[in-house]
């Protein structure tokens, strides 16, 4: 263990703070918020909205928890998780790997762009076009950090406004009522799940009601970049080509266990559950309701098809209560928004499984290139995806099913591996109280068994 030899820097005011939860709800808002349960509203009502309530609770408390140990030692869970096993690292890359290179986002944006730009296989043309400028914007920014926080910020600021001027407009007060209703598993004429629906399109929303999977862990790595707690004292993932992408060490330190330090720790603890509440928790769950809301207004009881016809119905219905330039706009936003969550999930996604091949190799003290790293499993995402798409998987929303399920196994082990890890490596008194103990083990034991029935009962 590090010599306790710093201690804990000051914290800022609450309003100073906003920033590194932009990034994980920019994750979010491309699948969960865009597709899935708008999806499930347009086809069943809002009586599912409960998940989605219930998704983005268990979400925000694995988010506090990951951001807990970040705070206290400078260091991502994930070297937090080597120390306790090697075994650990090894599940991480497998589990990040397979499931985010699957190509759901960037295939559902090129559906949604190749209706406006007509040539041969534009659609094949766009998706990997769209893949290889993600790879080429991450590789270009200076700071990794910095570009993502201003470009998730700058997408949610476009999207999260219009869609709710829209809802505003066009959605009923019976639908708002029916919402209400929905938050605690009332539909029409059923409690909780409706009669024909797909327990793998289910999970796969309430999975997706946030960052879903392990990407909700690399919030570690935002705000030990940004600067938080301890992680003051970390080092940056800088551009491949900047000049401060050197060999570092990836392993942080603690601080010292004073009544100074204690009372920081609060103001700490107090700032980043403001953060991660106002961001993350309270526009995440406004986006859920809206577009869900939205979707059932527009679309219930049409015919919507298949995939994403069902936000082409929307655009056409939007179109047609307003005018043809506003329905074509929404479905730009829907488009840019899947592209800013593939590029999110690729640049959180390389992290993981970079620094934890690198952890495989683990040493205590020893330095390793984490951009370097970093950028290597970025194109490797980037060329597998591509494969993945050519070679003909290529349908939208089952793309991003297969993931969400995919993910909500990963999430899944998720709990527990951090429950232990802060129970072992922090002093009794930064530990999780009672609540956030329940509530993880209540979303562990959740997660498990719509895994299981998913398994067993799998189709969308």
């Amino acid at each position: 263990m590090p010599a306790r030899s710093k201690n804990l820097p000051t914290p800022p005011g609450m309003f100073s703070t906003l920033g590194p939860s932009f990034i994980l709800l920019g994750l979010a808002l491309g699948s969960g918020e865009l597709i899935m349960w708008p999806y499930l509203a347009a086809n069943y009502g809002l009586g599912i909205l409960w998940g989605g309530l219930l998704g983005i609770t268990f979400q925000f408390v694995l988010n506090t928890e990951t951001m807990r140990y970040t705070l206290a030692w400078g260091e991502s869970v994930f070297v937090g998780f080597r120390k306790l096993s090697i075994i650990i690292p090894l599940w991480y890359i497998i589990s990040t790997f397979i499931p985010w290179s699957l190509p759901g986002f960037s295939s559902a944006s090129s559906q949604i762009l190749s209706n406006y730009i007509n040539f041969p296989n534009s659609e094949a043309v766009i998706a990997v076009g769209l893949l290889l400028i993600t790879g080429i914007i991450l590789s270009a920014g200076k700071v990794l950090y910095n570009t993502m926080e201003f470009l998730q910020r700058g997408v949610i600021m476009i999207g999260l406004p219009f869609t709710i001027i829209l809802a505003a407009v066009l959605t009923k007060r019976t639908d708002w009522i029916e919402a209400a209703w929905g938050l605690v598993g009332r539909g029409d004429g059923w409690l909780f799940f409706p009669q024909g629906i797909a327990i793998a399109s289910f999970l796969g929303a309430f999975a997706y009601s946030g960052a879903g999977g392990n990407l909700n862990l690399a919030q570690s790595y935002y705000i030990k970049e940004k600067g938080w707690g301890m992680g003051k004292f970390a080092s940056k993932i800088s551009s491949l080509f900047s000049k401060e992408a050197k060999p570092t060490k990836i392993e942080g330190q603690t601080f010292k266990d004073t009544p100074a330090n204690r009372k920081k720790w609060q103001g700490w603890w107090n700032v980043i559950n403001f953060e991660h509440a106002m961001v993350f928790y309270l526009l995440g769950f406004i986006t859920i309701v809206v577009m869900a809301v939205l979707a059932k207004s527009l679309v219930f009881g049409h015919e919507v098809g298949t995939g994403l016809d069902f936000l082409h119905a929307e655009a056409a219905m939007i179109a047609s209560r307003t005018t043809p330039l506003i329905g074509t706009f929404f479905l730009m936003v829907a488009a840019l928004m899947l592209f800013s969550t593939q590029m999110g999930i690729l640049e959180s996604s390389s992290r993981i499984i970079s620094e934890n091949v690198v952890l495989l190799f683990y040493k205590k003290g020893r330095k390793f290139n984490l951009s370097l790293g970093f950028y290597l499993a970025l194109w490797a995402q980037i060329l597998l995806g591509i494969s993945i798409y050519l070679s003909g998987f290529r349908e939208p929303r089952f793309l991003l099913t297969l993931g969400a399920v995919l993910n909500a196994a990963a999430m899944m082990v998720s709990f527990p591996l951090l429950f232990w890890l802060n129970k072992k490596k922090l002093p009794k008194e930064y530990q999780p109280g009672f609540v956030r103990k329940l509530i993880m083990l209540l979303a562990f034991l959740f997660f498990v068994v719509f895994v299981v029935v998913t398994l067993q009962n799998f189709r969308i």
